[in-house]
């Protein structure tokens, strides 16, 4: 474990920049990270050990997409007719005489 001092540079992911960057560090707990500083965006934020949050959009569009397939193919067995498919138009020209 190494020593921490105010200061040091580590990386982290910054929320902001969306990616891990240089870090600053800002405050200490029992000697380890609590607060750094982004040294890109300058954005203050607690230590995440240079771990993303999960995204909260694909979360809510694959609870979306779960909602559309079990209307698609329901549960309870009976599955949906086929569609047929749509007759060709016939192409007739009219003589124009």
């Amino acid at each position: 474990m190494p020593d921490y001092r105010l200061g040091d540079v580590i990386d982290d992911f910054c929320v902001r920049c969306k990616r891990v960057m240089n870090h600053s560090l800002v405050s200490l707990v029992d000697g380890e990270p609590a607060k750094v500083r982004c040294r890109t965006c300058h954005n203050d934020h607690d230590y995440r050990h240079e771990q993303a949050p999960p995204p909260k959009a694909d979360a809510r569009k694959q609870a979306l997409f779960d909602e559309v397939l079990k209307k698609v193919n329901p549960e309870d067995g009976s599955q949906p007719e086929a569609a047929t498919k749509p007759q060709a138009k016939s192409r007739s020209k009219k003589s124009s005489t």
